[in-house]
């Protein structure tokens, strides 16, 4: 059994049920995520800092294209295939998702370098599940939470009023109500209704299922400086964000008491997020001697502008509440908007997103100017990512209350943390083995929330007359957590989550 208390500047961090929904959660969505690229680079397990002569660079360090002596163009296809264990409440379960991916598609030209390029830079194709008994608290007060709090009467007129659609919905079904005790009268969720009044709490079956689909695009547009030994380098990033969320929450009386006003509720949401960015990188690559090159990189932090859409459902059978045959309530967005007229809204704003900083070093076997007689080489990359610095705005760049309670909530929520990958290949004439490594550390400030990423590699490479075809394995397990809804009074509750990915990447070149 996983639970947790948290309480952070009267801000309830993460929930799919807040107001906008610009929630903490969303910025780390855009900012801890591994790469796609070559399969080269992603069989050196992402490594690209110091080493250079690959298109992935401009993501990277853009100064490593300036190792580049010809022009060439590239595609790199992809397969995926993961599966997601989870455990929630002793209760363990799986869920499995596969998909076509692609890599980077692009061009360098000679003549600067200069590099042309899209890639995925972000993949959100997952599923997760997991369910189990609880008997701490009901998702409906997660509902009831953001009622209480707004000071709006019972009886408010749901079309207008600043609430979650979650929350709008689950007045409509009355899954949240008024109860009045010792001369309080307060909103609670109907599943803990008996058990207030009994002074214990309620116990529910709960489920989940989160389908998430999309990703990060970005067109890039990257140049080199050689000035040997020196190479500098910049690229400049539009990245595509295209985030859908379909989120199944399900909750059923597990009491066994078909007179407490509460049989079960599905909740049913379908988020989406699009927009785009701007991001800068700068790098500087040094060949220190024949066989060492360093490499320093920065990432300014990208800015998006973004609009999300949330549309949604509940059903609830609420037993005897009402009278015989009026007890299955259902509502919809039509139920809160579509009636007026209206439209379901869609809310614009800005995100920043982490600053990244990277040192790199390599050492080449048999470093000459000519690649085709060199051997292999060893290289590593460290980065320090700014995890706890993302911040929420408006278009113009103002911040209202509501955006000041959740950059605080960033802070406090998220830390900054290193990554470390290494990689190294060996060269038999037209022939090159691969292997790599890469560990991506936990960007939560509590250590109660094991996180982190952790990625094995191992390709193989063809090289000759111009022609070069690469193929890549790369195994990856990601451990994280998903809080099923956050609730400021209690203790939260999280499943434990523990993703196994494997990626097949194929990459095809052509020098000119």
């Amino acid at each position: 059994m996983k639970r947790i208390h948290v309480l952070i500047m009267g801000f309830s961090i993460g929930s799919i049920f807040t107001t906008n929904a610009q929630t903490p959660e969303e910025a780390l969505r855009l900012g801890w995520n591994t790469s796609g690229g070559t399969a080269r680079y992603r069989a050196i397990g992402g490594t690209m800092g110091s080493l250079g002569g690959d298109i992935t660079a401009a993501y990277v360090n853009p100064a490593g294209l300036g190792m580049y002596k010809t022009g060439e163009v590239v595609v790199s296809p992809g397969y995926s295939f993961s599966k997601v264990n989870s455990e929630f409440r002793g209760t363990k379960d799986s869920a499995t998702k596969s998909a076509f991916d692609f890599g980077i598609i692009g061009a360098v030209f000679e003549d600067g370098p200069v590099a042309l390029s899209i890639n995925r830079t972000a993949n959100f194709n997952n599923t997760v599940y997991y369910r189990g008994q609880n008997d701490l608290s009901s998702f409906s007060e997660s509902f009831a939470e953001e009622f209480s709090n707004s000071g709006l009467p019972i009886n408010v007129d749901l079309y207008n009023a600043g609430l979650s659609l979650g929350t709008k919905l689950a007045n409509y079904t009355y899954l949240i109500d008024t109860l009045s005790l010792d001369r309080y009268t307060r909103v609670i969720g109907l599943p803990e209704r008996d058990a207030i009044l009994a002074g214990a709490s309620a116990i529910v079956n709960q489920e989940k299922r989160i389908e998430t689909r999309g990703g990060i695009t970005e067109l890039n547009i990257a140049i080199a400086a050689p000035v040997e030994p020196v190479y500098l380098g910049f690229s400049l990033g539009i990245p595509f964000v295209n985030y859908h969320r379909i989120t199944t929450m399900n909750e059923a009386d597990a009491s066994g008491n078909s007179s407490n006003n509460f049989n079960y509720s599905r909740y049913h949401e379908d988020y989406r997020l699009r927009g785009l960015g701007l991001v800068m990188r700068f790098g500087l690559l040094i060949r220190a001697s024949k066989n060492f090159r360093w490499g320093i990189a920065v990432h300014r932090r990208a800015v998006y502008k973004l609009t999300q859409r949330q549309t949604g459902s509940i059903e609830a059978d609420l037993e005897n509440y009402f009278p015989r045959g009026n007890n299955i309530r259902r509502a919809t967005e039509d139920s809160i908007y579509t009636q007026f007229g209206a439209d379901v809204p869609r809310y614009k704003f800005k995100l920043q997103s982490p600053w990244k900083f990277l040192i790199s070093a390599s050492y080449v076997l048999r470093e000459v100017e000519d690649v085709s007689k060199q051997r292999g080489f060893l290289t590593a990359d460290l980065e320090y990512v700014t995890y706890s610095s993302p911040r929420y705005s408006f278009f113009d760049g103002g911040i209202d209350q509501y955006y000041y309670n959740v950059n605080h909530a960033i802070e406090r929520s998220y830390k900054n943390a290193f990554n470390f990958r290494a990689g190294g290949e060996l060269k038999i004439k037209t022939v090159m083995a691969r292997v790599g490594f890469g560990y991506y550390g936990s960007p939560y400030e509590d250590d109660a929330l094991d996180a982190s990423t952790m990625t094995l590699s191992g390709g193989l490479g063809y090289r000759n007359k111009g022609l070069f075809i690469d193929l890549t394995y790369v195994h990856s397990l990601n451990k994280d957590v998903n809080f099923p809804y956050r609730l400021r009074a209690k203790p939260n509750t999280f499943a434990n989550v523990e993703e196994i990915r494997r990626n097949v990447v194929v990459t095809v070149g052509v020098k000119f």
